[in-house]
């Protein structure tokens, strides 16, 4: 069963601040079901993303369980970012080769 996706507030805000720190952005918050919000990707490198809204306390910004099941089985490179500081240390990072 499909759960609705929904955008956390600061969503466009952190996709603004990947795009605008030169990152290529898939959108991918509409998928539900414990997709990551988004994957970006820079220097060859791609990042699955999850957005959470740094506002909120951190009870209110843990994964659901879809959430949590994706991240266990993703192999990849994924991460959780709060704000557009999350997205500056993840994009240095990315830039700097991990």
């Amino acid at each position: 069963m499909r759960v609705r996706a929904r955008k956390d507030s600061n969503h466009v805000e952190i996709v603004k601040a990947f795009r605008d720190m030169g990152a290529c952005v898939l959108d991918t918050a509409q998928l539900g079901n414990g997709a990551p919000d988004c994957f970006i990707a820079m220097n060859k490198q791609c990042v699955a993303v999850e957005i959470k809204d740094g506002s909120k306390p951190p009870s209110a910004r843990k994964l659901t369980p879809d959430e949590v099941k994706f991240h266990d089985e993703w192999s990849g490179w994924i991460e959780i970012v709060c704000n557009v500081d999350d997205v500056v240390n993840l994009v240095n990072r990315i830039r700097s080769g991990r």
